[in-house]
């Protein structure tokens, strides 16, 4: 076996001498390879483990023609990202599904237009596997970047774009947006409530339009006065909720299409001395306990399983990539299920 000196780095050449292998063999197992028959890869994988051997990055690279990297690719701004939970709770499970296959995440932010010129170089330049974007606007270019890059990409919410659940071009991972609202002002008119306002989220966005569908499904005959739009934040919530007492002093009960959104309005509600759910009920939507719990009163809600939509955006990625080696077809995408959430606002 090759001499090692002490402190210095084990070498491939090490680990194929001690596992008794050639040294190309030993390169095969563990740069990812294949065509290696069971009991040399035993042996290999054994010589890793007593030498303590980490593979080359740039070996590792030329053989499985794989970085071990997936871009995340977010169109929000930093300052949004970071005080939004509803981000940290999807990144937390794209960070989980990717570190148990041995993936490294790479966070790419866009904080305005001249920040797609270098999310394109990035991403053309080899540097990762895939992509997941989520958070996308109408008319983002982000879905052009990825085609041109070549970059398998799978998105987080229904793009616009697609033709339908049957597109199987795009790939994405998104929540019943549109059941979950309708359950929840279903939910509302089955307590009684006769005028029901709804604050929704930026008309640019899917999962908004999806949201106000659910909400017209129920209320068929819709009023206009008792609509207002939001962008998924506190202050937006709190500023619409504003406008529709204005407008509708008399309204009796508040679908907020997201948790933030509907913290908000409760304040406003509450330095208004409008009893919450006595005099209005409330519903939000996402379910994030750092959110729904400690509102005041807490908050009944729409509950998405935001981490589990990370894990499996990941998921989906990283089967595409490996059916894509094989020649198998790409996964579908997947929509998720929503359920309600019954607190003390409604």
């Amino acid at each position: 076996m090759p001499e090692q000196h002490p402190g210095s780095r084990p070498t491939l050449e090490a680990v194929a001498a001690l596992a008794g292998v050639s040294r190309a063999t030993a390169s095969r197992v563990v740069n990812g390879g294949d065509g290696v028959r069971k009991p040399l890869v035993d042996k290999v994988l054994k010589a890793v483990e007593e030498l303590r051997y980490v593979p080359n990055h740039a070996a590792r690279t030329l053989v499985t023609r794989r970085t071990g990297a997936v871009a995340v690719v977010i169109a929000e701004p930093e300052i949004r990202i970071f005080s939004d939970p509803f981000f940290s709770r999807q990144l937390r499970g794209i960070s989980k599904e990717l570190a148990a296959h041995d993936t490294q995440l790479v966070l790419l932010i866009v904080e305005g237009p001249g920040d797609f010129d270098r999310i394109a170089r990035y991403l053309s330049g080899g540097h990762v596997d895939g992509a997941l974007a989520f958070s996308l606007h109408t008319d983002d270019p982000l879905p052009a970047i990825t085609r041109r890059a070549g970059v398998p990409t799978v998105y987080g919410g229904r793009p616009s774009w697609t033709a339908g659940p049957g597109d199987r071009a795009v790939h994405y991972v998104d929540a019943d947006n549109r059941g979950g609202a309708r359950a929840a002002v279903r939910y509302l008119r089955d307590l009684g409530r006769e005028r029901i306002a709804y604050i929704g989220g930026p008309p640019d966005q899917t999962s908004a339009v999806d949201r106000l569908d659910g909400y017209r499904d129920i209320l068929l005959e819709t009023d206009p006065t008792l609509v207002a739009e939001g962008a998924f934040t506190v202050e937006s919530g709190a500023r619409a909720m504003e406008e529709l007492l204005e407008r509708r002093p008399d309204l009796d009960a508040v679908f907020a299409a997201s948790d933030l959104m509907a913290s908000g309005a409760l304040r406003v509600l509450r330095e208004r001395g409008i009893a919450v759910p006595g005099q209005v009920a409330m519903v939000g939507f996402d379910d994030m306990d750092s959110v729904a719990e400690t509102a005041d009163p807490p908050l009944t809600t729409v509950r998405q399983d935001i981490e589990g939509q990370g894990q499996l955006m990941a998921r989906l990625l990283l089967r595409g990539l490996d059916r894509a080696r094989t020649g198998a077809d790409s996964p579908g995408s997947v929509i998720t299920p929503t359920t309600l959430v019954r607190r003390a606002s409604a």
